[in-house]
Order: structure tokens, then C-alpha cells, then sequence
């Protein structure tokens, strides 16, 4: 009998698919009671080159839920830490506010919440909990988000990274993250 594996979660962004309609962004604000003013996902748009040979590309970002997350390490309180599947949150009621896990993460994921705690995207990790695709994944209606486990072959994210062009962001920080970007055709 083989032993089954932990899963580890990621997020897959198809950046041919997203057309920044901020639907990703809405429902994650509705879905996770993030105050106005705030966000735990945002949309980069970028265009690089020399015209008239301009490539446009948009992102859906959020925290990268890192393989060796920084902010973690960065807690003194232990409020950061590592959960199922790899994702990276935080215990409200441990956090004091005092911003290490935020000058430590590379991505600028995190902010304080007017409650005073540090807050971020869990991966929507309730929802996934009870079988459920995080919230900007479901209502994405360009089907560019995917998310799944990247320790199942047969995931759809692990699928999409076998068979495309893909990049991280900040590879050079050595965190390993989860969270891919798609870019053009097969590999």
C-alpha cells in the first residue's frame, strides 16, 4: 500500500488569460472580510520592450506561500508559520503588529489590519478545506487562476507546469514560491 503524500498547494496564472478585470481581487475581499482600503491580491499590469515591440502582461498576485518563507523565520511571536499544504498564514491573536514579516517578504504581500494584525492571502485555506477552489479562483471568468496540489501528478497546476513556459517571480531570493506564471506556449 503506498503511503500518500502531503499536498503541497500552488497557484498557477495563465498571463495570456488575464484581462485585470479586478474579479479576482473583489472576491477575495468579500470572501475574507479584508477592509476597505486594503487588499490580499492585486493585479500588475507590465509592459516591457522598446516600441513599437511592446509585450503587455497582467498578473494576479498575492502571497507566494514560499517553500522557505522568510517571513516566518522573521516572527518573534510565531504568528507566521507554515500549515497544511504549504501555505503560510497567520494567528491573529499571536501577532503584535510589530511588521518583521513584512519587511522580510519579498513579494509585498502583507499588511496591517486596522485591528492590528498583520494580514495576507491564505489560499482561501477554509475554503479548500471543504473541497472548495479559493475564492479568486472560482470566480475568475477568464479561467485564468488554477490552483491545486503540486505533489499530484495529476493536478491540473501540476499538468499546466509540465507542459508550459512558466516563471516565478524573485527566483533569486531562494523561496521557493508557489505561486507561477504562465507565459506563451508549451516548453
Amino acid at each position: 500500500m503506498s503511503k500518500k503524500t502531503e499536498p503541497r498547494y500552488a497557484m498557477v496564472v495563465d498571463t495570456k488569460l488575464c484581462v485585470a478585470c479586478k474579479a479576482c481581487v473583489l472576491a477575495c475581499k468579500s470572501e475574507n472580510d479584508v477592509p476597505d482600503g486594503f487588499c490580499r491580491d492585486w493585479l500588475v499590469e507590465e509592459t516591457r520592450g522598446v516600441f513599437p515591440d511592446l509585450r503587455a502582461e497582467n498578473r494576479s498576485e498575492r502571497c507566494n506561500h514560499c517553500a522557505h518563507p522568510p517571513c516566518v523565520h522573521a516572527c518573534p511571536t510565531g504568528a507566521s508559520h507554515v500549515n497544511e499544504g504549504g501555505t503560510v498564514l497567520v494567528t491573529h491573536h499571536k501577532c503584535t503588529g510589530c511588521k518583521a514579516c513584512i519587511g522580510a517578504c519579498p513579494y509585498d504581500s502583507r499588511f496591517v489590519h486596522p485591528d492590528g494584525y498583520v494580514d495576507k492571502c491564505t489560499f482561501c485555506l477554509h475554503r479548500v478545506q471543504r473541497g472548495k477552489e479559493p475564492a479568486c479562483v472560482e470566480v475568475c471568468p477568464t479561467f485564468c487562476l488554477h490552483f491545486g496540489d503540486l505533489n499530484d501528478p495529476d493536478s491540473e497546476v501540476s499538468k499546466l507546469l509540465r507542459t508550459r513556459k512558466h516563471k516565478v517571480l524573485h527566483p533569486e531570493t531562494g523561496c521557493e514560491p508557489n505561486v507561477y506564471f504562465l507565459e506563451g506556449g508549451p516548453r
